[in-house]
This record gives structure tokens, sequence and C-alpha cells, in this order.
């Protein structure tokens, strides 16, 4: 709820005069925590300032009752269980057993287990911690939540982290009741259904960026594939034919030729599995069949290569801001003025280039604002604010829009290139040449798509028109004038 979400962490109420933590009133909500840890420590701050009544169980009550709020009462392990009705159980797996003692006082009550195996227990145990502490304890209630929080989220707030909390259990009343906690701490319940799916929820936290594994690996190979070839036109064929060393292009040069290919192509790969799903739908005549999984796999990483082809094309503009900055430039306009002086040439302008470098830069510039803008909107928080036509347009047109553009950037920077004998060393033709197919290859089927004997198909199939089927499906007057009239 927006009203809720907006009060402060620390309510008005809780705090004296002096901004210390005052005494919660009596009538507050109790919960109990078992554990004195860094995360019992935030889950405290975190209820307190929510307006609950906190017990603190320690094993050492003197210790450790600085390490809490003064709001939270600090005491034995039974006498914290003995009200709340709620008991968050922070503390690692090994030390549950540490509980049975208090086993008749839990009986009835709700045990919110926040606890994450490490990844060797999670593979050596096939019982989730959860599950484990259920059958510890048969006669109480046992609900996983909290754990993929992390304790500077769950003390500063939901603001500054994820907002969302997977709780399972095996009664649904008590995940109501978390669910109701979880609100009032200004996190977003996700029912992820009965207890056996905490061995699921606690390998979450254990993954590692799960969805980049497969794009960073492509992004990888490509500049591995990009870099060897320029490193052997660049550098090892003029060692070889000509007796230059040019192995001080390794560091920035070979990078900087390399970086803006990987962006290339990976930009291009975003929009290619697009592409192939229509080509499927169109040969099928029907949307209602499943992609091959290797596609359905690349539609779904789009976002994830779209970002990794903005962070090579950042890097490829401040690699080339910083060429000028390079000794090794400084000596080539050094050399290059005293052989003009040599030559007595006091002036040196070719109309061409100069146009070229004009156009090729202006291109480029265009190209990475256009991703740029792509980039911003595919973070969730700026994608929320967006409808499904706006977002749509931003990420399907403005990005093929970015996709043509990266294209003429491309061409204007190989202009004739391509057609000169001088540019294929080693008879390898030059990086630019091998980054253009796949585009131009998009580009000339979005071109196909856009024809009406395909686009009206097309927009049919969409529509749940099928090739072989029993319907009959007539598009709209107003949609036929709309596809007679669509351009890109």
């Amino acid at each position: 709820m927006p009203g809720e979400m907006d009060k402060p962490l620390i309510s008005h109420h809780l705090v004296d005069s002096n901004y210390s933590l005052a005494e919660v009133p009596s009538e507050a909500p109790k919960v109990g925590i078992l554990g004195s840890g860094d995360f019992a420590h935030s889950l405290a701050t975190r209820l307190v300032g929510s307006g609950f009544c906190v017990l603190v169980g320690s094993r050492n009550p003197k210790r450790t009752a600085g390490l809490f709020p003064a709001a939270a009462q600090v005491t034995s392990q039974e006498e914290a269980v003995a009200c709340p009705e709620v008991i968050l159980v922070a503390m690692f797996r090994e030390h549950y057993s540490s509980l049975c003692s208090l086993r008749d006082q839990l009986t009835g009550k709700i045990l919110v287990d926040v606890s994450n195996p490490t990844e060797q227990e999670h593979l050596q145990y096939h019982q989730s911690n959860a599950e484990y502490l259920a059958s510890l304890f048969p006669t109480s209630t046992v609900v996983k939540a909290f754990n993929v929080i992390s304790a500077w989220t769950m003390q500063s707030g939901p603001r500054d982290g994820n907002r969302q909390v997977p709780i399972c259990s095996n009664h649904p009343e008590a995940k109501h009741t978390i669910s109701l906690m979880a609100r009032s701490m200004g996190f977003t319940p996700v029912d992820m259904g009965s207890l056996a799916s905490a061995r699921e929820v606690e390998a979450m936290p254990l993954r590692l960026l799960p969805d980049w594994k497969v794009p960073a690996l492509l992004a990888l190979g490509l500049f591995v594939f990009f870099y060897a070839y320029n490193f052997t036109r660049d550098v090892l064929q003029p060692y070889v034919q000509e007796n230059k060393n040019k192995f001080y292009k390794l560091p920035v040069s070979v990078v900087n030729t390399s970086l803006p290919c990987v962006a290339f192509v990976l930009l291009s790969l975003v929009y290619l599995p697009g592409v192939l799903a229509a080509a499927l739908q169109l040969q099928r005549g029907t949307k209602y069949r499943r992609f091959p999984d290797w596609l359905d796999h690349w539609l779904q990483h789009r976002k994830q290569i779209g970002l990794l082809s903005f962070f090579c094309a950042a890097l490829h503009v401040l690699y080339s801001l910083c060429l000028p900055l390079r000794r090794s430039h400084r000596y080539d306009l050094v050399n290059l003025a005293v052989k003009q002086v040599l030559a007595n040439n006091s002036h040196l302008w070719v109309e061409e280039e100069v146009w070229r470098m004009e156009i090729y830069i202006s291109l480029g510039l265009l190209a990475f604002g256009t991703l740029s803008l792509l980039a911003v909107t595919s973070l969730p928080s700026i994608a929320n604010s967006l409808n499904w036509k706006e977002f749509s347009f931003v990420q399907s047109t403005l990005g093929f829009v970015a996709l043509v553009l990266s294209t003429l950037h491309t061409l204007t920077y190989g202009w004739t290139r391509a057609f000169e004998e001088s540019r294929y060393k080693f008879y390898l033709p030059p990086t630019f040449t091998l980054t253009l197919l796949v585009p131009c290859t998009i580009i000339l089927a979005k071109a196909l798509f856009f024809l009406p004997c395909f686009s009206r198909r097309l927009s049919k199939i969409r529509r749940g028109w099928e090739k072989d089927g029993d319907v009959k499906f007539t598009l709209p007057a107003s949609q036929a004038l709309a596809q007679k009239t669509s351009h890109v």
C-alpha cells in the first residue's frame, strides 16, 4: 500500500526527544527472535521500527543486550518464546538441536526459519533447513521466509534493496500471518507454496547471477575471437611480413578495435531471435506451438545480452576518448608533421575523409545515445513506470533504430576499405565486414516482414488465426488500413 510504504522506518511515537528508541507500547504485537547474530540484530531493528514488540532470546543476554535497539527486550530463550505467537529462528542449522529443550513451550507457535545453507550444505543435505526444523518440532508450525533479504536491506529498508520475500509453509493460516508481518515491514510477500519449496527458496541466495551466465560467456567468447582476429591482422601481420613491432597496440588499440565489434554483434543477437520466431510462426501458420528450447532460452536472455552490448559500447567510447592521450599517438602526430615538412606540403585536407569522419562520429554518438536509453528503460524502477505500449516502443522500435544507426556507423567507418586489396592482411577481410553479416540480415528480414503479404499474415497469426484451423479469421477494416499505412 503506497501510504504505508511512505512511512518512515521508525515511527515517530517510538522515538524519544533525544532520538533514541523508546519503549514500545504494550499493545504492540509481540514477536520473538532466537539468535543474537547480525541478521537477528537487523530483524529486531526492522521489527521495532515497524511497530512490533520484540523479545530477543539469547544464551547470554547481558553480553548481547548492547547489540540490539533499546526498545527490544533481550532476555533468555525461555522467556523470549513464552508470550509471542511468532518466533523467528535466526541461527544456523547445526544449532537447531539446542532448542529441543524448548519443544513444549514452542508447541502451537509459528516458527519462521530465516537461515540459509552454504553451497556445501545445500549439496550435502537433501532436506532443507526449514524441513529439518519442522522435523525437530512437529507440534509447531514452520514457515520459511526472509532468507533472501540481506541484513543491510533488512535494517535500512526495502527502498535500498529487493522488496520481495518468498514465503512457503504447509499451513495457509501461518503463511497469511507472516505475509501480513512482511507487508507491515515494507516488503512484498510471494507465496511459494508448501514447505517442500523451501529447498528452492534456500537456493535463491546461493545463485550468482544465474540469468547472466550464458550472456556473459557469449560476450567473453566474442571478445576473445575478435581480439585474436585483430591481433593477427594489426600486430602479427606487420611483425611477420614487414618486420614492424606493433605489440604496443595490445593494451589499448586492439582492445578498442574489438569492443565495438562485440557490442555490435551482441546488439544484433538481441533482435535476431525475434526475427527467427516470426519466421517460425509464418512457416507453421500458428502461434500455439512451442518454440525450440534453444530459441526460447535465447528470447529470455535478450535483456542481459542488450545490457552487455551497452557495456561494451560504453567501454569503446571511453577507450576512444583516451586514444589521443597515448604516447604512441603523439609520436605519430610528430612523425606525420615531419613528413609533411620534408615533402613541402603545407596544406593537408582530404574532403572525402573529413566528411566521412564527421558522419561516422555523429552516427556513433546517436547510436550510443539510443542504446543508453534502452539500457535505462530496462531498469525495473523505470520499466515499472511505463505501460506496455511505451515499453514496447522503446525496446522494440527504438532498439531497431539503434541497430540501424550502428549499422550505418559501421558502414561509414568501412567506406571503401572492403574493396581495397591492401586491407586483406593474411587474406583475412577487415573486421567490420564480419560484424555486418548478422545486422544486415536482420534489417533485410525486418523489411520483408513489413511487406503486406507477410505483415498481414503475421498479424493474423498473432491474433489467434491458424493455417489449418477451422476458425475463419478476418482482420478488422481499421487494422487492415493500419497495416497498409505502417512504416518503419
